[in-house]
């Protein structure tokens, strides 16, 4: 009936929990103070309210409470000590917060309940008994499975965060039986969360089958000798008594005292000047905004003086521009959630979409497209390399559900590879292409896809050059780079929640794998045109973020202009003389010949050198070399930092190995290899370059990777002599000269190192000249070293330990050195320590261009890893803007060279390198105009406070030009 009362219990815990870990970290900027999960908790709680009945709450509450975890133990800990015993403390900077947001639920008028001894889960099922019984209908805001033994006629949960309504059904979707039986499940099943034991090799599924036949837990127990299975109906009478004691521990109780009856907890009328007092006084001037709009109360005279935050001192001034963009990063990711909720709301029907099979189809998609002004875009092909692939088929989305897909090239089940024996029901390529080429090259229809430098080098090869366009994958990098995956179906059930069709459904797996072209139409139309559906519903919830988080320079000025830069040059590729890596081939071989008989005669016997097992046994089995340590699997360990070890010590077979496994890795992965990379048509190498795959922003390239070809030995670098331009031209290469130390001096602002680079010394000899009191002039060579391997470690965060076997030197020597470092240069440890408290705020650092890199396990409690993150957080803002930088470059490369050096192109990125081919008469004229680009690749955004130097050569191979 209309009056009927609806009580609303939520589930404070589990809400603190969602709200911090769900964002990044927040401080209220005029003091500290740790605020994240209570900006998080304070907008779920808004949202619940306004929405709760147009959401699948459905209801509005007349009754209503937020219900929380008592600190200590409770009674379950008196059953069984263990209960809980696994579970980590509550983060550090939580800790504070959980005070503040009770004080949160009473500036919103809402009662909050909580008693030691119990749970929340207790009082919850206290209050859901109550109500029932006093006609009431009750709607538990929570997911937790625990709770799910109250649902019943009248009682249900949602999961507000999914807008998911939690019934009968869906708890026996969970659970494999009703309500009432979810308790016997879980006394078998028990809970490795929450440490109850239950039954050894009983999980979910068996308990429900077992509850199924058996009926309860005591009749199960009771007839458990009756099970044919041998080791369950033993675990079953050995753990009977651990089975009771686990339903004792997950039974909520439901008489716990309260003060306060169901009655008691009627919901009262808002009180904006309250409400808007304690948002003010937590400076979080978003939702302030949001709330005083809502209340119609005035946020600008209300004075943040009804309410103060234990232990901390409550400011009611505004907050500066840069906590408001922490709030509104807080905020702007809130509404992401919100719009993938709404978005994921829409079912993805893969049986749904439409199949195009003529012009008048395509067209009619098209003109849609046109109307609207955007579209997603996907291509299936028969290859993963660009440059091979044949164009089997198009998918279009133009809103979430509304997908086609275009097939081209299906050839079914026939064997005629060669074009014919076509299925019925496909457009000719050609006609298909000459419809999309407008609509793919018209920049004011967007066109939105996932990892678009795949699909435009694809649609190049038919002559097509998309312009106009978004890339769901480099959104997703820009805005949470470090935090996830961002590879289309992790985003999607990260966002979505939806798990897209795997591609081996439609094309099967290992031996019976068949390409794309051979998978049937009305299949392969599923499963291509929900990727196109899905990548639209991705673009909706990210694309809105880049403003709200100050990332749209960094989306469009360093990451989208990239994907046809990178196109371009992988399409370009680079020639390889297959004549030289046959010779460095069979030079290799022989050198592993030679070095396999010093190793077998050190030896004393003939062994597989590449096992490391048996080197292992013969090294401290029969050798008994001392620093041996067996791996999980009880091999000796044989790793390259073992070898380096023992051969730095003296012993001669390790140092042999250490050669041999060189040259073993420089003939399989680049003398022998390189050659199946070389394209059939164009005879050159076409590396891919990957632009969401590092925290930093580094490119990074493969199939084949060219970025990791040794240099350091000769034997490597002779591996790049094999890198030739064509006939008449000459190769360019432009390498950054020590860039990231001189990024680190501009961004820790060094004299020092200011004023050497500004002056042109050598930086390593400076360094050494002011770490040990040497001049300059006639430095030994020796004492240069250490001063480098100082300057580029300490970037990396060196350790004495590590520094000390990079020079073959003491531990307590290389701590020496990198103390004296740090007095020598006090501003490199005032940035690294500011660095990593920066990140242990935020949860990310930033880069001098504005990327931010994030790094939201920082703080973890355990040490190895925290120090490995603060590491990474020192160094990703030098590595990520010298990144940065070399990506300006590039961007403006092509125009530059096109204007003064026409016939010029850029070929590869290796690092903090570029690599060119040109004409040999225009080589002298192309090396000023490559070098000038780079140096001033940061301006006009950023002025360095240090010059950039540029090493330029041409050549007739890579490693001469180099």
């Amino acid at each position: 009936m209309a009056d009927k009362k609806h009580l609303f219990l939520v589930d404070g815990s589990s809400y603190i929990f969602r709200a911090y870990h769900a964002l990044p970290p927040l401080t209220r900027k005029s003091d500290g103070l740790p605020v994240g999960a209570v900006a998080g908790f304070c907008n779920m709680m808004w949202k619940l309210l306004q929405d709760a009945e147009s959401s699948a709450v459905g209801a509005v509450p007349t009754h209503l409470a937020v219900i929380f975890d008592a600190k200590g133990e409770s009674f379950r800990n008196d059953i069984y000590p263990d209960y809980k015993a696994h579970r980590p403390p509550a983060p550090e900077d939580l800790v504070p917060q959980f005070a503040i947001i009770r004080d949160a639920v009473s500036a919103f008028n809402i009662a909050h309940v909580e008693l030691a001894g119990f749970e929340a889960d207790d009082i919850i099922a206290t209050y859901t008994d109550q109500a029932v019984a006093a006609g009431y209908d009750v709607t538990i805001i929570s997911s937790d499975k625990d709770l799910m033994q109250l649902v019943t006629d009248g009682v249900v949960m949602v999961d507000t965060m999914k807008d998911k309504r939690i019934g009968p059904d869906q708890v026996f979707e969970k659970f494999g039986v009703t309500p009432d039986k979810v308790i016997d499940v879980q006394a078998l099943a028990g809970d490795s969360v929450d440490n109850v034991p239950g039954v050894p090799g009983i999980g979910v599924k068996t308990a429900a089958q077992l509850i199924g036949d058996f009926g309860d837990l005591d009749t199960l127990l009771a007839g458990a000798e009756t099970i044919k299975q041998k080791k369950r109906r033993e675990n079953l009478i050995e753990f009977a008594e651990q089975a009771r004691i686990s339903r004792d521990l997950v039974t909520l109780k439901r008489d716990v005292a309260l003060d306060r009856t169901v009655d008691d907890l009627i919901v009262e009328p808002l009180d904006g000047g309250k409400l808007i007092s304690f948002l003010k006084a937590m400076e979080f001037s978003t939702l302030t905004r949001r709330i005083a709009e809502a209340t119609e109360a005035d946020a600008g005279e209300i004075e943040a003086q009804s309410l103060t935050v234990p232990g901390w001192e409550s400011s009611a001034a505004s907050a500066d521009e840069d906590n408001q963009a922490g709030e509104a990063d807080h905020t702007a990711q809130m509404m992401a959630a919100e719009r993938a909720k709404a978005i994921a709301a829409i079912p993805v029907d893969s049986t749904a979409y439409d199949v195009v099979r003529d012009e008048s189809a395509l067209a009619a998609w098209l003109d849609r497209a046109r109307a609207q002004g955007y579209v997603a875009l996907d291509t299936e092909t028969t290859s993963l390399d660009p440059m091979q692939a044949e164009l089997v088929g198009v998918s279009l989305a133009l809103a979430p559900g509304k997908a086609c897909y275009i097939p081209l090239l299906h050839r079914g089940d026939s064997d005629d590879m060669f074009g014919g024996g076509l299925e019925e029901g496909q457009m000719a390529q050609s006609e298909a292409i000459a419809l999309l080429k407008p609509l793919l090259e018209d920049v004011s229809v967007l066109k939105i896809a996932q990892n678009l430098k795949y699909d435009w080098l694809v649609l190049k090869q038919h002559g097509i050059e998309v312009t106009g366009f978004d890339d769901t994958m480099l959104l997703s990098y820009v805005l949470d780079g470090g935090k996830h995956g961002h590879g289309m179906d992790e985003l999607s059930q990260f966002w979505l929640d939806h798990k897209p069709i795997p591609y081996k459904e439609v094309a099967g797996t290992g031996k019976a794998q068949v390409t794309f072209d051979r998978v049937p139409i009305e299949t392969a139309a599923a499963y291509a045109a929900e990727d196109a559906d899905v990548t639209l519903r991705l673009w909706l919830i990210l694309k809105p973020r880049l403003v709200a988080e100050r990332l749209t320079n960094v989306y469009e000025r360093l990451e989208r202009p990239m994907i046809p830069l990178l196109a371009r040059m992988e399409q370009r590729g680079i020639s390889v003389d297959r004549q030289i890596l046959a010779r460095l081939s069979g030079d290799f071989a022989q050198g592993m010949g030679a070095l396999e008989a010093d190793i077998h005669q050190l030896a004393g016997q003939p062994f597989n050198i590449g096992s490391p097992k048996q080197l292992g046994d013969i090294l401290f089995g029969q050798m008994g070399l001392p620093g041996g340590k067996k791996t999980k699997t009880g091999a000796w360990s044989t790793s390259a930092q073992v070898l380096d070890d023992l051969a730095a010590e003296g012993h001669e077979l390790p140092g042999r190995i250490v050669e041999w496994r060189q040259l073993s890795k420089l003939k399989s992965t680049y003398t022998d290899a390189l050659p199946t990379y070389i394209h059939p048509d164009t005879k050159r190498v076409h590396t891919s370059y990957s632009l969401a795959s590092t925290t930093t922003g580094r490119l990074s390239s493969s199939e084949p990777n060219l970025q990791n070809i040794p240099v350091r030995t000769e034997e490597g670098r002779k591996i790049r002599t094999a890198f030739v331009p064509e006939p008449g031209n000459l190769l360019i290469s432009a390498d950054y000269s020590q860039i990231e130390l001189r990024v680190l001096a501009h961004i820790a602002d060094i004299p020092q190192l200011r004023h050497a680079f500004e002056e042109g010394l050598d930086i390593h000899a400076m360094t050494a000249s002011e770490m040990f009191n040497v001049p300059i002039a006639d430095m030994d060579p020796m004492v240069r070293r250490r001063a480098k391997a100082i300057n580029f470690g300490i970037i990396y965060g060196i350790s004495a330990f590590g520094l000390a076997n990079q020079l073959g030197i003491s531990r307590g020597e290389a701590k020496d050195y990198i103390d004296t470092y740090f007095q020598r240069f006090p501003g490199i440890r005032d940035y690294m320590e500011a660095t990593k408290a920066d990140c242990h705020r935020n949860g990310y650092v930033e880069t001098i261009f504005g990327r931010k890199a994030h790094y939201p396990e920082i703080n973890t409690k355990n040490p190895n890893m925290r120090a490995f993150l603060e590491r990474a957080a020192i160094n990703a803002p030098i590595q990520g803007s010298a990144a940065d930088i070399i990506r300006r470059a590039m961007l403006r490369m092509d125009d530059a060279l096109m204007q003064h050096v026409p016939d010029a192109r850029m070929l590869l990125q290796v690092h903090d390198e570029l690599i060119f081919e040109v004409p040999a008469a225009e080589a002298e004229a192309a090396l000023p105009v490559i070098t000038k680009v780079m140096v001033d690749a940061p301006m006009p955004v950023l002025s360095l406070k240090v010059p950039l130097k540029v090493d330029a050569r041409a050549a007739t191979n890579w490693d001469e030009a180099h």
